[in-house]
């Protein structure tokens, strides 16, 4: 039997060496190898829980100055930027024919006024006829009583005292239309400067002028804004936050804010309100947060991170919240069970600044869950488990 040359035996040993890495690698690194995952136990601890939004900074008192009736602008005496008083005077609009208007309205009520003194001296006059003309009527009477007259003269004397009668009560009713008279002149003489007053646009608080929105000569409607003016007191944040973790937002939550100017100041801050409105298409609910001190010149709209502190949790079932997955429609979390992938549906609670999320039911304490894994779970899929998926730079 001829025996193998050393050539031969050189060759396959290579073969053979070949072989077995080649499936080692497969069976290791390749497709056929097992998911390294990094596992985190379920445990009950304190779980210090926050709520986590983005917001932006907005006035909570903000007054839109415009005039009550259609016009051209006149004047405009402000603009973006400056402070301004209460009362101050920030523009005016152009009276048109007002000025002509409001001379005829004095001119009808000082007319309305001479009337109403006319109508008095003819009331004092018709008076003063009816009373003599009662009392000839009483004379006449007393002398047909002794005969003295003739029953047509004195009935002529009665009559004469009724007629003078009328003439008072009839004056007495000129003067009251006179004096309705100059109350109607005088009101619209009152309408017409108090639109003459409207047509100065004052501002009602000390703020701060954001917006010039129209020009001298522009033509505005009634209730379009001229000027826009905030109060720079009543700054807060409206801070939008996710609707599958807002439980326990509520009024009086201490917050933290970081301003996206000044990321390395943290700010104190309130829960003033929380809208009963969300938005339904973001799922979202919007809380509004006091800004506590606020730095100076702070800019409207600026984006900040609110980190809001609810009430320590003690006895939480908690894991780390990058375990939380969702497949499909549920969330849930890829449990470890003998060397294997299961997944698990479970309700979440509020998540704290450390990176853990409250696990309200789906779980127990001591159950194992993968938190990191090279390749997407499947289910019943064999894993590896390794302290770390990165490994340390040399």
């Amino acid at each position: 039997m001829k025996l193998p040359s050393r050539r031969a035996l050189a060759l396959g040993l290579a073969a053979l060496l070949f072989l077995a890495g080649f499936g080692w690698l497969v069976a290791t690194q390749g497709p056929l190898a097992r998911v390294k995952v990094t596992v985190a136990k379920a445990g009950e601890t304190t779980l210090d829980r926050t709520l986590f939004g983005i917001g932006t900074v907005e006035a909570r008192r903000s007054y839109a100055i415009g005039p009550t009736v259609a016009g051209r602008v006149a004047a405009v005496l402000v603009d973006h930027g400056e402070a301004v008083t209460a009362g101050q005077l920030l523009a005016e609009m152009d009276p048109v024919d007002l000025e002509a208007r409001q001379a005829a309205g004095s001119a009808t009520a000082a007319r309305a006024g001479q009337l109403v003194a006319s109508a008095q001296a003819a009331l004092a006059e018709a008076g003063s006829r009816a009373r003599l003309a009662q009392a000839s009527s009483e004379r006449y009477a007393d002398l047909r009583r002794k005969s003295f007259v003739s029953q047509e003269a004195a009935d002529a004397k009665v009559h004469e005292a009724a007629a003078a009668q009328a003439g008072q009560e009839a004056a007495a009713a000129a003067l009251a239309a006179a004096k309705d008279e100059a109350r109607r002149a005088q009101s619209d003489l009152a309408g017409l400067g108090k639109s003459r007053a409207h047509l100065r646009l004052v501002s009602p608080v000390d703020g701060i002028v954001t917006a010039r929105l129209a020009e001298p000569g522009s033509t505005v409607v009634a209730g379009q804004s001229v000027v826009q003016v905030i109060d720079p007191a009543t700054l807060w944040l409206r801070v939008r936050i996710d609707q599958g973790r807002s439980a326990g937002l509520a009024v009086g939550l201490p917050v933290d804010i970081a301003l996206r100017s000044r990321p390395g100041q943290m700010l104190k801050g309130r829960v003033e309100r929380v809208d009963l409105v969300g938005d339904a298409v973001a799922e979202e609910r919007i809380a509004n947060v006091s800004l506590g001190e606020a730095p100076g010149n702070q800019a409207i709209g600026e984006l900040a991170e609110a980190t809001l502190h609810l009430p320590p949790a003690a006895k939480a079932l908690a894991v780390p919240a990058a375990a939380v997955k969702r497949v499909g429609t549920e969330n849930g979390v890829w449990r470890l069970v003998e060397g294997r992938a299961r997944f698990a549906a479970v309700s979440t609670g509020p998540a704290s600044a450390d990176g853990m999320v409250q696990v309200l039911n789906g779980l127990a304490a001591g159950d194992a869950v993968i938190v990191h894994s090279n390749r997407t779970l499947t289910p019943d899929l064999r894993v590896n488990v390794v302290d770390t998926l990165v490994k340390a730079a040399p």
